[in-house]
């Protein structure tokens, strides 16, 4: 099933999704393994799997470091395709690639979202690509219903949102606010706002990502967004209190 067909037959009984980020390789795969496990019995609809790269711009400190870590003991972006086809074998949940452009440019694209299809992966985020440096990248990854996700901030403008909405597929990415991650985001009424602009851009799902870190966050977001993501707590938590914490704070999330 397509990306965006799964996200809303899902939200036929859920007011809003959840999608969490993993940076692959860190601190190992077997701990990857573990906290998916936990994230999928705990009530994720959606997994982001980054494979790490040295220049991560649109990450903060957390992410940056898990990037950095993992590629220290070595990992491959072979060791990050065969995980995912391996996840996406185990759970019945949709997988997602996010990585940046350099690494499909070196692997090479249509090899790139070959090894996609073949591990089954429904969709990728590249926040460095724009659909004007890659049309052939966009249209393959379209044609082997890999969804290129692409991503609003409260800078673009309405005509490029259309834009975006046009290239992209399966859902927009909106980002809550300017920076990178892992900060603490103001869910005020100048965010509504901004995400009422995404709404009326696009008939896609919305995902809100960018210091989503609580179910107070969460529920904010209900309403007004389709699906939340947390990335940079998880990883937190992981590091303070090991694997194991990461089921408890889904299922809280979940309420």
């Amino acid at each position: 099933m397509q990306l965006e067909q799964h996200l809303r037959k899902s939200l036929e009984h859920k007011d809003i999704l959840l999608m969490t980020h993993i940076v692959l390789g860190y601190p190992s795969f077997e701990v990857n393994r573990e906290v998916i496990r936990q994230m999928v019995d705990n009530g994720v609809d959606c997994i982001e799997m980054q494979i790490p790269f040295s220049e991560p711009m649109a990450d903060g400190p957390v992410i940056m470091k898990a990037n950095l870590d993992s590629l220290a003991i070595g990992t491959r972006v072979e060791e990050c395709l065969a995980f995912g086809k391996e996840m996406a074998a185990t759970h019945s949940i949709p997988f997602l690639y996010m990585t940046y452009y350099n690494i499909i440019f070196k692997y090479g694209e249509e090899r790139f979202i070959e090894a996609c299809t073949e591990a089954g992966i429904t969709g990728l985020i590249v926040p460095d690509l724009p659909p004007e440096q890659s049309e052939i990248f966009f249209r393959h990854a379209r044609e082997r219903n890999i969804a290129p996700i692409l991503i609003y901030s409260p800078t673009s403008t309405h005509e490029r949102m259309k834009e975006l909405d046009d290239s992209g597929s399966g859902f927009i990415y909106c980002v809550a606010r300017r920076g990178v991650t892992g900060k603490k985001s103001d869910l005020d009424e100048d965010f509504t706002s901004y995400l009422q602009r995404c709404r009326a851009a696009t008939s896609k799902p919305l995902a809100v990502g960018f210091g989503i870190q609580s179910a107070d966050d969460i529920n904010a977001l209900r309403g007004i967004a389709d699906m939340a993501v947390i990335g940079s707590q998880t990883i937190r938590l992981v590091d303070e209190q090991g694997p194991e914490a990461v089921g408890p704070f889904i299922a809280e999330l979940r309420g």
